[in-house]
């Protein structure tokens, strides 16, 4: 029983049917080679690609190459000539009539330091410096844009390239800060950064939970105390959330007003850089949790209303709005936005030296729907009719085109539920570039599972076939859980399997029920299944490792404002007198495995047996003899059980949920060796019992 192991143009002109497909994309034959159901949208793909293509032309030709116009964030903004101390400042406002700053610098003074306008509605300002030859604004010093909006009304805005901001006391705005340390104060990186690595072992975190104090943590605390943990665990690779700067802290990060600005509530830009240069002298890597997808409405400091318009950054119409989030929809083919949002994705790989990114909010980009009350069936007209949002999917192609032009080490992963093929093909083939999607519908299964349906009722065809069903020509990163279990009004895998027993029974000297006999062995059954059969990368997000006993709840008005529940108690995983060690000792062992055996990588998987009478699951990854063995078999356990396997030879026992050492109940003899027979089973060649 329950057992298992292992062995600036404002749109692009549309191309013409024939345009479409006349247009040479390099290696389509190849796609459809591995997907001979894009077939019939062989032109909707070369439209795509044509569309991408020559808005990679208008940019050379216009803007002087991609080079050029993503290193924008070194024009746009507050930018200080080092030679003459000047301060020039650069910000596109196309509907404003008239534009300003002040800050700390001249006594908020209104009017002092007025903007000039291109043709473009591009305003320009230079300051110059003071009499004894530095720069008027200092660092640290408060700023503020003032704008004349098209009905006259002045309003405050905050510069949208803003590199910190920070939150007034007592107020729920932030303002701008000018941000320019002196040398000594910038932070000098000293490690190089990995290669780019496959088999991703993801541990995805919030710096601001990151500790068992009910505040909010820092950059300085993650670098110390969690990185030592992530590295002992077997990771490889750290998913930071919650970086680009969003004033609701209960958002998860997921509403940003200022995306060039490293959120200052975990402290400056510098500690941060520090972090992620302590994560690479460890070699590993470290991903952006990236919003691109859609802005937090804040007018006064957010890209709402920038310009005293509906439209600027966004959609001016109903497309601009997300209905479901409360957001604001960008206008990707804008060129100033285009500008914008491609030199973000440059300014964190180059300023920061990030990794790559996981893209938020790709479903609901790629969807004009947002896929909200739409229902995917997986047939291709979903993918290549009208209810694509191809300007989003162009937006995205350019997106990876900037990433693995510039950082060809650097590393994609798209959240997206919907199955868009191409989606992680190479943008040669017509696709959108990304490395890797997030297997979105596998936690979903789980949790129903465990909700809806009784042990006996679990399917064995269904659970593997869940597991397995992806575009094998596209690499999915799968995961049991992330931070959406966790969060209040949902529940971990944990909280499903332990229910109350989680708070007074996880202690070694408790009563061993049969609630928490039931919830050790599937809570290291599932994560090892869906490790080892879901994808070709692995996340967890910090603190399920060990089922972490609280569920996630940032402070709000609907908890007081309270921070117990905005944490995560690590100290748990390590006390000697509880059962959470063994879960964690379990995280760490699989990984390790898969470090020894490399499965992740490999693309040849054979289930061979899946019996719903017995609840076995059996089959093998890779080339090196790798075996998983699974009894969901709530009641049974069995003896002298034949298996087949595709190598002879001996087999020995890598891993089991059984054993001691995991809190199992030490039911299998770890020592015995198993000799493959020259016995077909299960449509394999060998087989031993």
């Amino acid at each position: 029983m329950f057992s298992g192991g292992v062995i600036n143009l404002q749109r692009i002109i549309q191309p013409t049917t024939g345009e479409a497909a006349n247009v040479v994309v390099p290696q389509l034959g190849h796609l459809l080679k591995l997907d001979p159901y894009l077939a019939p949208y062989e032109d909707e793909i070369r439209r795509r690609y044509y569309v991408f293509q020559k808005l990679l032309k208008q940019l050379e030709t216009e803007e002087q190459g991609i080079d050029i116009f993503t290193s924008a964030y070194k024009r746009f903004g507050i930018q200080v000539n080092r030679q003459t101390n000047e301060i020039n400042i650069t910000e596109w406002a196309p509907g404003a009539k008239a534009m300003y700053i002040h800050g700390d610098f001249n006594n908020w003074r209104e009017k002092q330091y007025p903007f000039t306008r291109d043709q473009w509605g591009v305003w320009r300002v230079t300051i110059p410096p003071l009499l004894d030859g530095s720069t008027t604004i200092k660092h640290g010093q408060a700023v503020k844009l003032l704008i004349e909006t098209p009905d006259g009304q002045l309003v405050t805005r905050l510069c949208p390239w803003s590199r910190y901001v920070q939150k007034v006391e007592k107020a729920n705005v932030y303002h701008g800060v000018y941000y320019d340390p002196p040398v000594d104060q910038i932070y000098q990186f000293k490690y190089s950064q990995p290669k780019k690595r496959d088999r991703l072992k993801i541990y995805e975190a919030h710096v601001g939970i990151s500790s068992s104090e009910e505040t909010i943590a820092t950059y300085e605390n993650f670098r110390l105390n969690v990185i030592p943990r992530i590295i002992k665990q077997g990771y490889n690779t750290i998913q930071l959330m919650a970086i680009m700067e969003h004033p609701y802290y209960a958002s998860f990060g997921y509403q940003v007003t200022s995306f060039y600005a490293p959120s200052s509530r975990y402290g400056t830009p510098e500690e941060l850089k520090a972090l992620i240069d302590e994560a690479h002298k460890h070699g590993l890597t470290v991903l952006l949790d990236l919003v691109h997808s859609h802005s937090c409405k804040n007018v006064e400091d957010g890209l709402n209303m920038f310009d005293g318009t509906a439209g600027c950054f966004f959609h001016d119409n109903a497309r601009g709005h997300h209905s479901l989030w409360d957001s604001r929809c960008f206008n990707y083919m804008e060129r100033e936005v285009m500008r914008f949002l491609l030199s973000n994705i440059r300014y964190w790989l180059e300023e920061f030296k990030f990794d790559g990114f996981r893209f938020d909010g790709v479903s609901s980009m790629l969807y004009h729907s947002h896929g909200i009350n739409h229902s995917f069936s997986g047939t291709y007209d979903e993918y290549f009719g009208l209810a694509t949002d191809t300007d989003s999917f162009n937006y995205l192609q350019l997106a990876n085109y900037v990433s693995q032009t510039l950082f060809p080490q650097s590393i994609t992963i798209a959240e997206e539920v919907s199955g868009m093929p191409t989606l992680c093909r190479p943008l040669a083939e017509g696709g959108a570039g990304f490395d890797y999607r997030l297997a979105m519908a596998i936690p979903d299964v789980w949790i129903k599972l465990l909700k809806e349906k009784k042990d006996e009722e679990w399917h064995m065809g269904n659970i593997s076939w869940i597991l397995t069903n992806r575009r094998w020509s596209e690499n999915n990163i799968a995961y049991a859980e992330s931070h959406d279990q966790a969060l209040v009004g949902d529940k971990t895998i944990s909280h499903w399997l332990f229910d109350d027993q989680i708070y007074t029974h996880m202690s070694i000297f408790a009563e061993r029920t049969s609630v928490i006999e039931r919830g050790l062995a599937l809570h290291k059954m599932i994560r090892l299944l869906t490790y080892g059969l879901g994808g070709e990368g692995w996340l967890n997000f910090e603190g399920n490792e060990f089922g972490h006993p609280e569920w996630l709840d940032f402070p709000r008005a609907g908890n007081n404002e309270s921070y117990k529940y905005a944490r995560r108690l690590f100290h748990l995983s390590v006390d000697e007198t509880l059962r959470y060690k063994y879960l964690n000792e379990w995280d760490r062992a699989m990984n390790s495995l898969e470090e020894e055996y490399q499965w992740l990588s490999a693309k040849d998987i054979f289930i061979s047996r899946r019996i719903e009478a017995d609840k076995i699951i059996v089959f093998e990854r890779g080339q090196r003899g790798l075996l998983f063995i699974f009894n969901f078999h709530e009641r049974k356990s069995f003896d002298d059980y034949r298996i087949g396997c595709g190598h002879n030879g001996k087999y020995k026992i890598v891993l089991s949920s059984d054993a001691k050492s995991f809190d199992g109940p030490d039911r299998i003899n770890e020592k015995q060796i198993f000799s493959a027979e020259n016995i077909m089973w299960d449509e394999r060649q060998f087989s031993f019992q």
